[in-house]
């Protein structure tokens, strides 16, 4: 073999050694690959089996979970009130040997009537059934109060009229009883039904069909709907006298508690307010929930004087009014129980405890003030606004609770104010009573058809739940406003338990 050859076999063979080695590398890259594949693989299978075994562990929860709320009952919509826990049941009635009530005897017997046993041949008392003579005969008197069937009383006034040059207007005699005098095709309505249809309105919240049933089936007076609403906005007119006369005995009062609530008038919405006292309840359907409102109502000098209280729920308008307030712990307390509620978990959160046995502690204290000496008293009370100042003033590390912590500290003065004085109350019930009614006649008839149908509800609800707080005859009471004004008199019956307060006031 010459040189040439062996320099070719050297080439061939480093070339041949070349390729040798790179394709060495790129094995060797390949195996380190196919080790990290390999070693991640097991590290994802390791991951994969750890979590196959929390989603067996899961399942097994989830079956012993279903399992058990199998066992239990369906839950109830939320719109179905629920069942009221089992109580103890006892015998319905009074105590055995307890006085029984029964209905008062009456005042007076207006028929006596004689119901007589037949007799026999000889004029002997004897048995209906066999006509056997009996024996031991006795007289009884068996009461039996009934009603009177209703009919209509058609009257014709025969009235004079004539022109007075004085007054440059004719005048025109009327009964006391006579409603004002209308230019009619048809009768006008008396006094009673009158009233009548406003008390099924107003009182006891009758839609209008039902009314106009009643007075066709029962009298067989017929009248529209649209008819009992136009005599309604009467009514409502003739006693806007006594509705203003109620306004100014309230900006008079001493203890005023207001509330509000939702009013549809004609398809739009709006809200109803209330005022009330022990003595008097103002109602007013606006459709602007707006201080401006609660300032024409009460006044802007209510409580300027320092001798009226407003009580009130948290709501932002009625802090315009520089005078003594209460805030309704009612209110806080329910906040505090929707709040734990919606989270359950802030059941056991020391707020929330704290907050709601400060509340109970302060209601409590009020209604065993006549337990306490003055001094003891006002010791007490002391104690609980330092507490009340004290949980103001903290952070608790949670947004609901340092919420209603604001409040406390912002409300603090108008937390207490029921302690100080006798004649306000620490909630505001007065208003909410006041409100149900409202509310009820609201679901019914969904609202008002009209402004001036508005208007005369709120008149007319106005004077009739004053005349129930007073202890009046809603009817009688009524009947006497509208004798009145239409005499061309405005009776005070209704606020005159204010009335010194209000002469002095107007003079």
């Amino acid at each position: 073999m010459d040189g040439r050859s062996i320099l070719k076999a050297n080439e061939f063979l480093w070339n041949d050694n070349r390729l040798l080695r790179q394709e060495n590398g790129r094995l060797a890259e390949e195996l380190a690959t196919c080790r990290r594949e390999r070693d991640q693989a097991r590290g994802e299978s390791q991951q994969m089996q750890k979590r196959i075994e929390q989603l067996e562990k899961q399942n097994e929860r989830l079956k012993k979970r279903v399992a058990d709320l199998s066992k239990m009952p369906k839950p109830i919509p939320s719109f179905v009130k629920p069942n009221v826990p089992a109580k103890k049941s006892k015998k319905p009635g009074r105590p055995v040997g307890h006085e029984a009530a029964l209905r008062p005897m009456p005042e007076k017997i207006d028929v006596h009537q004689e119901v007589a046993l037949p007799t026999d041949s000889l004029g002997q008392i004897s048995c209906p059934a066999c006509k056997t003579q009996l024996s031991d005969v006795k007289q009884h008197e068996r009461l039996v109060e009934e009603i009177i069937p209703a009919k209509v009383l058609t009257t014709c006034y025969h009235t004079t009229s004539g022109y007075c040059p004085s007054c440059r207007k004719r005048v025109e005699s009327r009964a006391d009883e006579q409603p004002p005098a209308a230019d009619l095709p048809h009768a006008q309505l008396g006094l009673n039904a009158l009233t009548t249809a406003a008390v099924m309105r107003v009182c006891y919240r009758l839609p209008l069909g039902q009314i106009t049933s009643l007075y066709q089936q029962l009298p067989g007076l017929k009248i529209s709907p649209g008819g009992i609403t136009k005599q309604l906005q009467r009514l409502g007119g003739w006693l806007e006298g006594q509705y203003e006369r109620l306004k100014l005995s309230l900006r008079l009062a001493g203890v005023v508690h207001a509330d509000e609530t939702g009013w549809r008038t004609n398809g739009r919405n709006g809200y109803l307010w209330t005022l009330s006292n022990k003595d008097c309840t103002l109602y007013h359907i606006d459709r602007s929930r707006g201080g401006k409102v609660i300032k024409d109502l009460l006044g802007e000098g209510f409580g300027a004087d320092g001798k009226g209280t407003l009580v009130s729920d948290f709501y932002s308008v009625y802090d315009q009014f520089d005078c003594s307030q209460q805030k309704c712990l009612a209110h806080l307390l329910n906040e505090l129980k929707e709040t734990t509620k919606r989270r359950p978990e802030l059941l056991g959160h020391a707020f929330f405890k704290k907050c709601g046995r400060l509340i109970k502690a302060m209601l409590k204290l009020k209604e065993r003030k006549q337990e306490f000496t003055e001094e003891a008293y006002i010791h007490q009370v002391k104690l609980l606004e330092k507490r009340l100042a004290k949980l103001g003033e903290g952070s608790w590390g949670d947004e609901d609770a340092d919420r209603l912590t604001a409040r406390l500290h912002k409300y603090r003065d108008k937390l207490t104010t029921f302690l100080h004085k006798e004649e306000v109350e620490g909630t505001n019930n007065l208003a909410e009573r006041a409100l149900r009614p409202a509310v009820v006649a609201r679901k019914i008839s969904g609202g008002s058809r009209s402004e001036k149908g508005a208007k005369a509800w709120a008149i007319l609800a106005s004077v009739m739940r004053t005349a129930q707080q007073q202890g009046r005859d809603v009817v009688q009471t009524i009947q006497t406003l509208l004798k009145g004004k239409w005499a061309g008199k405005e009776p005070v019956l209704l606020s005159e338990l204010l009335m010194p307060l209000i002469q002095a006031d107007t003079s």
